[in-house]
């Protein structure tokens, strides 16, 4: 079930069209399978008795409310499942499912929950915790994303061509979503989110292959996460990329991560996934990072993306450069658009810092260490904190 949920849900979910009679039927399904399985041993064919009998507990649920607008057309397309045999061949709905969860007409964290709880399989309870909710307020947000698909007529459909590549970003945007929620979660966490947005990831290359911008966003996810081991210092502090044990880094990830960057190059079919894994590849480069490589591919970033985040990462990169008068130029110019963003204030108490305005740098350093989300970041503002007032000397940290 654990490996199998997302495609059968997307089995149920093109036959239904409704998320949660596909889900309580799948639901009513697996305990059905604990007695029988128990009793008689694995069927040949698990995933198919599994669908088969959904199908019919979604059948019964359907025959008892003769209100069911879904009625007749699910009793049409479950009609052979009374008296077929068990299929061992299941079509792979699964694209359409992760563009019909990841539908830009959902809020942000609703995407990202109905993607974790319908394709992955995570518990109500496990996403809430991953967010911060309680089970309650997420299993609300839950149905309601369920209620919108289904009164929005959202359409179970992987998009057409014209429509393909925004729809794309979104999904992929979505997944990197749940990629850094697991990056910063503690260590504590049941579930990793990053090993689930990666697998995401690999299935959304696996049933749209040679794609360039897939291959982005998987290799940014892995060149991420092959620096996790070594985010978190000793003494407790985040470390930043510039800064880390390069022998704490996941040599497998990062020789993947770099294959799918030169793949996805190769297309010349550039994006911004593309483009920040190339950044991503830059920070880790030997013996230490790129810099004047990564101010030239945020400047590129900026055409393609230009909000106020990538113009704080593009004033980064300006400061690395020694161009502080440029990059102290961009913070004041979006401070208004990014005053209740953490990283900002992190970034421009640095960047004034080197640019020798203490009154502004030490403004921003106490607001960036009031609101820091972990331990680790306040411990790493501190420290910058205390370097400033002793040598002067802070080094700039990018916005991850």
């Amino acid at each position: 079930m654990r490996q199998d949920r997302g495609r059968l849900m997307a089995a149920l979910v093109a036959r239904l069209g409704n998320f949660q009679l596909a889900e309580d039927a799948l639901q009513e399904a697996s305990l059905s399978a604990l007695v029988h399985w128990g009793r008689s041993g694995l069927p040949k064919s698990p995933m198919g008795w599994l669908l088969t009998v959904a199908g019919r507990k979604a059948l019964d649920r359907l025959r008892s409310d003769r209100r069911s607008t879904l009625r007749e057309a699910a009793l049409v397309q479950f009609s052979d499942l009374e008296s077929a045999e068990v299929t061992h061949e299941i079509p792979d709905e699964r694209l359409r499912l992760i563009f019909t969860c990841c539908h830009p007409a959902l809020e942000e964290k609703s995407r990202v929950a109905l993607t974790l709880r319908t394709v992955c399989g995570l518990t109500t309870e496990e996403i809430s915790r991953a967010f911060l909710d309680t089970p309650t307020t997420m299993g609300q947000r839950l149905s309601r994303a369920k209620a919108k698909i289904a009164k929005a007529g959202i359409g179970f459909s992987v998009p057409e061509p014209e429509d393909w590549d925004n729809r794309l970003q979104t999904v992929l945007n979505t997944l990197y979503l749940i990629f850094t929620t697991g990056y910063t979660a503690r260590p504590a966490e049941p579930r990793d989110l990053c090993a689930e947005a990666i697998f995401l990831c690999r299935l959304l290359l696996f049933l749209r292959p040679a794609n360039a911008e897939i291959e982005g966003a998987l290799a940014l996810m892995l060149l991420t996460d092959a620096r996790r081991g070594a985010r978190i210092g000793r003494d407790g502090a985040t470390v930043p990329p510039g800064d880390q044990d390069r022998s704490l880094w996941n040599r497998q990830w990062l020789d993947e991560g770099r294959h799918w960057l030169r793949t996805a190059l190769d297309r010349r079919r550039a994006g911004p996934f593309q483009v920040k894994a190339a950044i991503s590849d830059c920070h880790m480069a030997e013996p230490h990072p790129d810099w004047l490589q990564i101010l030239q591919l945020y400047t590129v970033l900026l055409t393609m993306e230009p909000t106020a985040v990538v113009r704080l990462n593009h004033a980064v990169a300006l400061a690395e450069n020694d161009m502080l008068h440029a990059a102290s130029a961009e913070i004041v110019a979006i401070q208004t658009d990014l005053h209740g963003y953490q990283p900002y204030h992190a970034a421009a108490a640095a960047i004034h810092a080197r640019n020798g305005n203490r009154p502004a740098a030490l403004h921003h350093q106490q607001i960036a260490i009031a609101t820091a989300d972990s331990t680790a970041d306040r411990l790493l503002l501190a420290r910058l904190l205390e370097a400033e007032r002793t040598t002067g000397a802070v080094p700039v940290s990018e916005s991850e």
